[in-house]
């Protein structure tokens, strides 16, 4: 069966253009939403051109203009939308909500191949998922018949997550709490409008996390002292980002992770700050002093704050201090990804560390 089609929306952002890699290295027919909205951004224009060079086709299309979405959308099988929704640049969770929209108006769920024994047929009622697999059901005569489809792709949206779970987030912080509350409301309507979906989990960003060795204000190693977050063993999942791209386009044909979140869970890179720390002092052949921060006193640092700050602070909490991204075990909703996907050779913390040497 040919590969879906996919419609990345904001592919000139940090996860999206690995989005748009991923998906043209792994044989998608590829568009990405040209914005209008970029004006003048000229290192914009020159990645976008830089992925039709690529083999990507550039879509036309503004959240000001509901039916220009629409018209992308008809295009392809799969929408990946990767806005950020981070409060240090732009916060776009919530214009998600004209793409759910869009897709509703575009209406693209369609069968693409049935069964040779069953082919299309005037009075199919309606494709649903089994026990089996995809199945036709039919009603003849008043009389409802069921067939396993053995070719069947249903469109599918991956909404901007890319993150924790804000499913597991009703209690965080304020104002932090703010992103995880969005993320629900864009998940509830894309639910109850029966839109197929993938929810990615994929935690912490090695880029933001990694080098830095979790270090706020700073992206690469500090030289003599290291903050610790309480006892530093609170268990934490470090991604590369790449690798954070070609696992979320490995599920987009999968009917495992249909109406699914998918977890980036790989075994060996959950690691505690204080496993982190050690790897590095391992590489680099240097000890760094460690200086512990209690949790009362890291709270405590955030009054006074600017909102982005206290935002940025409290995602912080509730990942070092509560262990947050492995506190729960993945339920029938969920799967994850490394188990679905053992060819991929995912990118270890030592290995990614060594560029900072």
């Amino acid at each position: 069966m040919a590969k879906s089609k996919v419609l990345v929306v904001g592919g000139t952002g940090y996860i999206g253009r690995r989005i748009v890699r991923a998906s043209l290295e792994q044989g998608h027919p590829t568009y990405v939403l040209q914005r209008a909205e970029i004006g003048l951004d000229i290192e914009k224009l020159h990645l976008l051109l830089s992925f039709k060079k690529q083999g990507a086709r550039l879509v036309q299309g503004s959240f000001s203009d509901q039916q220009s979405l629409v018209e992308a959308v008809k295009k392809v099988d799969v929408v990946i939308c990767t806005m950020s929704g981070v409060h240090f640049k732009s916060h776009s969770i919530l214009m998600q909500l004209k793409l759910v929209d869009a897709i509703k108006e575009a209406g693209n769920v369609k069968i693409v191949q049935s069964s040779p024994s069953f082919p299309s047929n005037p009075y199919i009622d309606l494709i649903i998922k089994g026990k089996h697999g995809w199945a036709l059901q039919l009603n003849i005569v008043g009389v409802t018949v069921e067939f396993l489809v053995i070719n069947v792709r249903q469109f599918r949206f991956l909404p901007s997550e890319f993150g924790m779970d804000p499913s597991k987030m009703e209690h965080a912080l304020a104002p932090g709490r703010e992103s995880f509350d969005q993320k629900m409301i864009v998940r509830k309507a894309i639910e109850d409008a029966k839109i197929p979906f993938t929810y990615v989990s994929a935690n912490c960003f090695a880029g933001y996390f990694v080098g830095s060795l979790s270090q706020l204000e700073t992206l690469i190693p500090p030289k003599d002292k290291v903050r610790i977050y309480g006892d530093g063993n609170a268990k934490v999942v470090y991604m590369d980002e790449d690798d954070i791209a070609t696992y979320a386009i490995k599920a987009i044909d999968d009917p495992r992770t249909l109406n699914r979140t998918l977890y980036l869970r790989p075994p060996e890179n959950v690691l505690s700050q204080g496993q982190l720390v050690e790897i590095w002092e391992r590489l680099s052949g240097k000890k760094l002093e460690k200086i512990y921060i209690p949790g009362e006193d890291f709270l405590a640092s955030m009054k006074g704050m600017d909102y982005v700050a206290q935002a940025g602070m409290g995602h912080f909490y509730h990942i070092f201090y509560e262990g947050c991204l492995t506190n729960f075990e993945i339920g029938e909703d969920g799967e994850e990804a490394s188990n679905l996907y053992p060819e991929v050779k995912y990118t270890r913390m030592d290995e990614y560390l060594k560029m900072f040497l």
